[in-house]
């Protein structure tokens, strides 16, 4: 059984590859699934992830850009988006501090994965090529109309350029020491 992770707010939901079987129609050639509620851990009541980080956003509500503070690529991307931001739409927290592992956890995602960029608003989270899209979106100009025509690229070619220069960028740009924000 594999679990599907969800959005904060909403119960974690268990995936079945073999329902098939348990709802006993079998159809040559075609699996279907179903899901279940899944029961909260034991030990005490799950983490509401988008209440335990209302904070983030009582007093600003300007999106939050998580990034790797310890690879040189993303940490260009920020000093790119900080020029290009004359009018300060954004905030920038690094996904290894405290504050980034628990908007990933609001974002659905592992505390410790750093391996996509994260834009996380008020309402809502953006991985991969979206995350990159919609921060150009809060930029200045050219960008916004840039993001309009990459939008039209599939998701699936976009994310795969990001996977691509994300699994490498170590390898290519490098890493430093410390978080230069």
């Amino acid at each position: 059984m594999a679990a599907l992770i969800v959005p904060a707010g909403c119960r974690q939901l268990n995936v079945s590859p073999l329902a098939h079987v348990i709802l006993g129609r079998r159809r040559p050639g075609r699996v279907t699934t179903s899901a279940a509620l899944s029961t909260p851990p034991r030990g005490g009541d799950p983490v509401d992830w988008a209440e335990a980080t209302s904070s983030f956003f009582q007093q600003d509500s300007r999106p939050i850009m998580l990034f790797d503070g310890v690879c040189n690529l993303c940490n260009g991307g920020v000093k790119f988006v900080r020029d290009n931001d004359r009018q300060r739409r954004i905030r920038f927290e690094p996904l290894q501090s405290e504050g980034g592992k628990k908007l990933l956890r609001r974002s659905g995602r592992a505390p410790d994965d750093i391996s996509s960029v994260v834009l996380v608003e008020k309402d809502r989270s953006y991985i991969k090529s979206e995350a990159v899209l919609k921060i150009m979106e809060y930029i200045d100009l050219p960008f916004p109309q840039l993001a309009f025509f990459l939008q039209f690229v599939p998701l699936f070619i976009r994310d795969y350029a990001y996977d691509n220069v994300a699994n490498n960028r170590y390898t290519i740009f490098g890493r430093s020491d410390s978080c230069e924000i």
